[in-house]
């Protein structure tokens, strides 16, 4: 297998034995004398993340011990691929099944480095697949992941609209899946008039990337993503600090692209349809401007309060179009604003949803999985916020405060009631290194959010034929 996993029964591997923090005491009672002197003297006490080599009497790695802090925890091992010493390891406990293959996705993405611009190091330490684990489940799950993060790591010169639709067209080449583009001036002829008047001033002509895959007969699921490859601030221009980071800003894009190749891999029983509104917001003399009033796919005109809120803009034609299908569950992902990283940080993602049994199934797979989100309200008087004096709405306050609420609010106007919605604004960037999660580019919520996708859509759903 690929990403430093082995096939399960690899013979000659290292036994990997995971001790709770909470367990090491009595643990330690029931071992050798020999044994407790060596971990003495390397002052093991099994607090997460630390390990212990143990050698045998000739001196060889006899076995790994790692102390955990919970069971639940996908980053327990994280940290070990790159730590290890050269070799094929195993995992040696009686964890249930589900545990170990969290657990194995993260060693596998604590393997990761973004490669295309240098040498890749060799991966040292393997380890064997548990016979009990979903191998394929495991290399989907990592493979989604790994897309994501490889597609925000890429600097905006080579991930511009066309690119972003290449990978688009890869993933859909992969699993068959039926794709179209609507580019540059084609796309006000085919009435998405918000993404084009916010990628026009770029020479790379933005475009709506449009995927379709499964039995149309399948239930329908829509995820549509964010896909501003670099974000200049437009006329409103960022700060270069600010600017610094801003190839991110495909990183909805990139989630909606990471969930539909783990959605297409697990050949769950759907119908899926994925919208991309890829642009660059860039400045010109055709830059649209603040003030200006502009027109949508639903008919909204919208005035524009801030050429730097441009995100929600193209993806209020994309959720139109998305919602037009009359979608069984609609998702979309958007590094959408800063206020929500105020709120909760870069690590925990803000979701918003106008359903609320679908909330609360997302908030308990996402806490199963150990895949942090949060959701904060569509709180109804702040629509009064977003008031135009001469358009439909304005596309975001005057006021600093709670940004991130009626941004989504922004978003509302666009999906029509009873749809079942779900916006998520995410940080998609690692700012410092963890175990498993080095700085750069992340994939956030899409453990979750493919844990329940399986829940709800494997048993219901009928077959793909």
């Amino acid at each position: 297998m690929e990403n430093n996993l082995l096939d399960a029964g690899t013979s000659g591997a290292i036994p990997l034995e995971p001790i709770l923090t909470t367990e090491f005491d009595d643990w330690l009672k029931g071992q050798k004398d020999k044994t407790k002197r060596w971990l003495k003297a390397n002052d093991f006490h099994a607090q997460p993340g630390q390990f212990c080599l143990l050698p045998n009497s000739r001196g060889k790695l006899q076995r790994v011990l790692v102390g955990v802090g919970a069971t639940e925890d996908p980053w327990s091992l994280a940290a070990l691929p790159q730590a290890l010493p050269s070799g094929n390891y195993v995992i040696e406990s009686d964890w249930q099944p589900e545990i170990l293959e969290r657990i194995t996705v993260g060693w596998s993405l604590g393997a990761y480095s973004y490669t295309r611009y240098r040498s890749p190091k060799p991966h040292q330490a393997h380890l064997v697949l548990d016979s009990r684990c979903d191998a394929n489940l495991i290399a989907n799950q990592v493979a989604g992941l790994r897309l994501v993060r490889d597609l925000i790591n890429t600097p905006a010169a080579d991930m511009m609209p066309a690119d972003l639709a290449a990978s688009a067209h890869s993933l859909a080449n992969t699993f068959d899946a039926e794709i179209a583009d609507i580019t540059g001036d084609a796309l006000l002829t085919a009435n998405y008039p918000a993404i084009h008047a916010v990628g026009r001033a770029s020479c790379h002509a933005p475009r709506l990337v449009e995927l379709y895959w499964g039995n149309k007969n399948n239930p329908h699921i829509s995820l549509v993503g964010k896909g501003v490859c670099f974000d200049s601030g437009g006329l409103d221009l960022k700060s270069s600090a600010n600017m610094r980071l801003m190839k991110k800003d495909m990183g909805g894009a990139a989630h909606a692209l990471g969930l539909a190749h783990m959605i297409m891999a697990a050949g769950l029983p759907v119908r899926l349809r994925v919208l991309i509104a890829a642009v660059e917001n860039a400045v010109a003399g055709n830059a649209f401007r603040p003030g200006d009033v502009l027109a949508s796919r639903a008919g909204v005109n919208i005035e524009v309060e801030n050429t730097d809120a441009e995100g929600r803009l193209v993806l209020a034609d994309a959720l139109t179009d998305a919602a037009a299908e009359n979608p069984e569950l609609l998702l979309d992902f958007a590094t959408l604003t800063g206020a929500a990283r105020v709120a909760l940080g870069t690590e925990v993602p803000a979701f918003f949803c106008n359903d609320d049994p679908l909330a609360c199934e997302l908030m308990e797979a996402a806490q199963t999985e150990l895949d942090p989100i949060w959701r904060l309200p569509l709180h109804t008087p702040y629509r009064r916020l977003l008031n135009s004096q001469i358009a439909d709405i304005s596309s975001a306050g005057k006021t600093p405060y709670a940004g991130a609420i009626t941004a989504a609010l922004f978003l509302q106007e666009f999906v029509p009631k009873g749809i079942p919605w779900v916006h998520f604004d995410l940080m998609a960037w690692n700012l410092e290194n963890q175990a498993g999660r080095p700085i750069g580019g992340e994939a956030m919520a899409l453990r979750g959010i493919f844990s329940y996708l399986r829940k709800r859509f494997e048993v219901t759903a009928p077959e793909i034929k």
